[in-house]
């Protein structure tokens, strides 16, 4: 019996939603008296497949098979589950997760519950919690078949780390035709930026700063905080900011443990795609803005007047 989790890397080594996922596993794992298996696909190093222990795993299976694409990884993560008698498959509910988790779900004829945000009650049966309506509400879920494949939702819950290191296994096993062929990577934003999806601190702005010339105080901003940038939709539909950094319903969701909302009103659909973020503050000078409802901390001003000074805080701070 085992609890096997997915683990997806880029650039040599795991992203952060994985390792959050990976201790997730690992205390579904000691609850029910079991071993935490991590499975890994693409050429890594020892020295990073056995640090997967700090996270909780005691072994990790790593396929070297490079740019599988999702059926192929479904298969590799399916197989593992039947040959370890596994009844829990952890996935993060990121994008290879998204595309992966339904897959094994559908291989394994089990129950999928998706952007999960607690650890499950075993109490009388098998329940967990998840984010529904767009991160309005939370809902418990009922889990009544044999196996359960679970996503977390990143940065829902702390990460404890220990010394442990992981037993590699090399598996070699057959994972089948790739039905889509990865040519070449292009990397988002360029060298040097923070992906939107791993950011622990966003700086956003929307209309509010007229114009894309003015988007420097933001990017210095961002700078000193160590932060990766955003943007509202508007914003990006106009080409003043390049599409990946639109965040929001219809863009990249995200639940950082800051959020910075600068000059933006705070529609319905901006709130749905950031409002599992930590702490977020809006710096607006309209005081009716919708955005301070939601907001944990305001600020009623004119960006250009307050970003400079959040700027020279932060720098004096640092």
């Amino acid at each position: 019996m085992s609890v096997i989790v997915f683990l997806d890397n880029k650039d040599g080594a795991f992203v952060k939603s994985s390792l959050e996922a990976v201790n997730y596993a690992a205390n579904i794992a000691s609850v029910k008296g079991v071993d935490c298996i991590a499975v890994s696909c693409g050429k890594l190093s020892n020295e990073v497949l056995e640090s997967i222990g700090n996270y909780g795993a005691s072994k990790v299976v790593s396929n070297n098979t490079e740019n599988a694409d999702n059926s192929q990884i479904a298969s590799l993560v399916s197989n593992l589950v039947e040959s370890n008698s596994a009844s829990i498959v952890v996935f993060s509910h990121d994008f290879s997760g998204k595309a992966v988790a339904p897959r094994v779900a559908a291989k394994l004829n089990a129950a999928i519950v998706s952007g999960v945000v607690e650890l499950p009650n075993f109490d009388g049966g098998f329940t967990v919690k998840k984010s529904v309506f767009s991160g309005k509400a939370f809902a418990d879920y009922k889990v009544n078949s044999e196996k359960a494949v679970l996503s977390l939702l990143p940065n829902s819950l702390d990460v404890i780390t220990t010394d442990n290191k992981a037993e590699v296994i090399a598996d070699s096993s057959d994972l089948g035709t790739a039905k889509m062929v990865i040519k070449e990577f292009k990397k988002k934003g360029g060298e040097g930026k923070i992906d939107l999806n791993e950011a622990e601190l966003v700086v956003s702005a929307g209309r509010g700063l007229k114009g894309p010339e003015n988007w420097g105080m933001v990017e210095e901003l961002a700078s000193v905080l160590g932060a990766a940038t955003a943007c509202s939709r508007p914003v990006a539909d106009i080409g003043w900011r390049p599409h990946h950094e639109h965040v929001g319903q219809t863009g990249v969701a995200i639940s950082p443990n800051l959020y910075i909302a600068i000059g933006i009103s705070g529609a319905i659909q901006h709130l749905a795609g950031v409002n599992r973020s930590k702490v977020i503050v809006v710096i607006n000078k309209d005081s009716e803005a919708p955005f301070f409802k939601a907001a944990d901390y305001g600020i009623v001003g004119d960006a250009f007047e307050v970003v400079p000074k959040l700027v020279a805080a932060a720098k004096a701070l640092n």
